[in-house]
């Protein structure tokens, strides 16, 4: 299904905002209108965190919209004097313009801003009840449709920036996957698994053996693994030589080493060491160490 109207491998966006903002259960908003508006009458949202937009991928945007249309609505809000604001979909918006497109499919809502669409995302990241791939799907909004960054979200959901990362990660996933996620049948760390295999069709294959034979996550990331090094091509590793990093573990080495160096003002170094991380204190000289302890407990440095 993919994220409607743009060209590329699925970003596992298709249902929408509309659809997002009703998960699990939750009633569907009153007062909506979908409808075609004259893209003329449409105007940017004023308060839109993101102020710059990759003129080459809107091109191609563009192009993508020129051929297929717009398969997913903008949102907006009607303001004075016969116009509508956006409140998300500005890519789609400008990139239909590029287009030439004359009209563009919208969900018109009388009383939503940007706000109120962010304050119904994050109470929808709160509820318990939602899958990874329906967390994943409030937070790509977030960032993309709203233009917040990462570490924005992860302050407004009570997640680390590498936890929104890795939500994120899954919508790279092919939609089969997706939907066994959604139903349970395979975990979020089933799914991060899955990312360790290159190839889409390894990704589905191995999905539905995981599903079958009901493997750990460990087991399933030796097969992603496996799966990118087939036995007959890969070579013999290196006497000594590590395995590669999880892609989890890769986020948290380099979380770990951006917030301990910022933290104590020197270089820190990080290396998984089995479930758990190895860090290392650089030091030019021991007065820097010196310096180091008694910055952390005065009395304790003679």
């Amino acid at each position: 299904m993919g994220r409607f109207g743009m060209s590329g491998p699925s970003r596992g966006m298709g249902r929408g905002l509309a659809e997002i903002l009703r998960v699990s259960g939750t009633p569907a908003p009153t007062g909506d209108d979908l409808r075609n508006v004259p893209v003329e009458l449409i105007v940017p949202n004023p308060r839109q965190p993101r102020r710059s937009f990759d003129q080459d991928a809107l091109l191609a945007l563009s192009s993508s919209l020129r051929e297929r249309g717009v398969l997913q609505p903008v949102l907006i809000r009607p303001v004075a004097g016969g116009t509508y604001e956006l409140v998300a979909g500005e890519r789609r918006w400008r990139a239909a313009q590029l287009a030439g497109l004359e009209t563009i499919p919208a969900l018109v809502r009388a009383r939503d801003d940007a706000e109120s669409l962010e304050a119904a995302l994050i109470e929808n990241m709160a509820r318990e009840d939602l899958s990874p791939v329906e967390e994943a799907r409030a937070c790509a909004a977030l960032v993309e449709e709203l233009g917040l960054t990462r570490e924005s979200v992860g302050l407004r959901v009570g997640r680390s920036r590498v936890a929104v990362t890795n939500l994120l990660r899954l919508l790279d996933l092919p939609d089969e996957v997706l939907a066994l996620l959604e139903r349970g049948e395979l975990s979020a760390g089933h799914g991060r698994a899955l990312l360790l295999a290159g190839d889409h069709g390894d990704r589905r294959r191995l999905a539905r053996s995981a599903v079958d034979e009901g493997w750990s996550v460990r087991t399933l990331e030796a097969r992603a693994r496996e799966a990118n090094e087939p036995a007959a091509a890969a070579p013999a590793p290196a006497a000594g030589a590590r395995p590669a990093l999880h892609p989890d573990q890769a986020a948290a080495v380099e979380q770990i080493a951006d917030a301990l160096g910022g933290a104590l003002g020197i270089e820190v170094k990080v290396k998984p060491r089995g479930d758990g991380y190895r860090v290392e204190l650089v030091f030019d000289d021991p007065d820097e160490a010196l310096a180091l302890a008694h910055r952390l407990r005065p009395r304790a440095v003679a």
